[in-house]
């Protein structure tokens, strides 16, 4: 695990006292959902000025210089949440190195403010390409864009289908043939990558995991957690812990 990755994060979540409580800590929720290129709910939660973030830490006295150097952790951090999404390295860089240039060059700070969701969209819409281009037909590729944003909820073939107005049996094998995989095991592994990320990022309990992630139960989200990952969430969290704790000795 990435110790400045997880550093940067602790000391930015502990300054959210005011956020409004999200389905699970807000920072995480804001970088997956670039990862998962999800535009429009970028879109939305960008609208906040960066400026007028509650809390927003002090890393120098000089206020442009201040924000200039928030700017560049949220840069990185969805630059590498980015790579961990599929994006290429070379990509992610150039488009990180892009950003902070032009930050760098910023005299105001409504420059930077008005930068930051220009450079989240960025990422986020090449996100939702590359997923996009992994796949061929538009009906699937509006699956996946429906499966990403209800990942909070149960979601059943019947819904989607319903969604896309297609048939269930076909869109599964549409799916399958395209994607390479079911849509409830592909739906199952999306669940449990956000549960991964919400063990190690956040303070949630696994009943309330399985709760937020509409899991059946904490028995059955325990199970199938086993069964994927070779941990129980609690062995999962406690492994993760001990590397991150260890990782500046390495």
């Amino acid at each position: 695990m990435d110790f400045d990755k997880e550093y940067f994060y602790k000391e930015f979540v502990d300054r959210e006292d005011e956020f409004l409580r999200a389905p699970y800590n807000p920072e995480i929720e804001f970088y997956s959902t670039i990862r998962m290129g999800d535009v429009e709910k970028v879109k939305e939660l960008c609208k906040d000025s960066l400026v007028d973030k509650p809390g927003l830490g002090r890393l120098s006295d000089d206020p442009v210089q201040n924000l200039k150097y928030h700017f560049v952790i949220t840069t990185a951090l969805v630059a590498r949440y980015c790579i961990e999404g599929g994006m290429d390295l070379s990509t992610a860089y150039s488009v990180s190195d892009f950003y902070i240039q032009k930050a760098d060059k910023c005299k105001r700070q409504q420059d930077i403010t008005a930068l930051h969701p220009v450079m989240c969209m960025d990422y986020a819409k090449r996100m939702k390409n590359l997923r996009k281009h992994s796949v061929c037909s538009k009906q699937i590729a509006q699956c996946l864009d429906y499966i990403y944003e209800h990942l909070h909820n149960r979601i059943t073939v019947e819904e989607i289908a319903d969604y896309l107005n297609m048939n269930p049996s076909y869109l599964s094998r549409l799916f399958k043939k395209e994607v390479g995989t079911s849509i409830s095991d592909y739906i199952r592994k999306q669940k449990l990558e956000t549960a991964k990320n919400m063990l190690v990022y956040s303070d949630y309990r696994p009943a309330e995991i399985a709760s937020i992630l509409a899991f059946p139960s904490q028995s059955y989200f325990t199970e199938i957690f086993h069964k994927y990952v070779g941990l129980t969430p609690t062995e999962y969290r406690k492994a993760n812990f001990q590397n991150t704790l260890s990782k500046p000795e390495d």
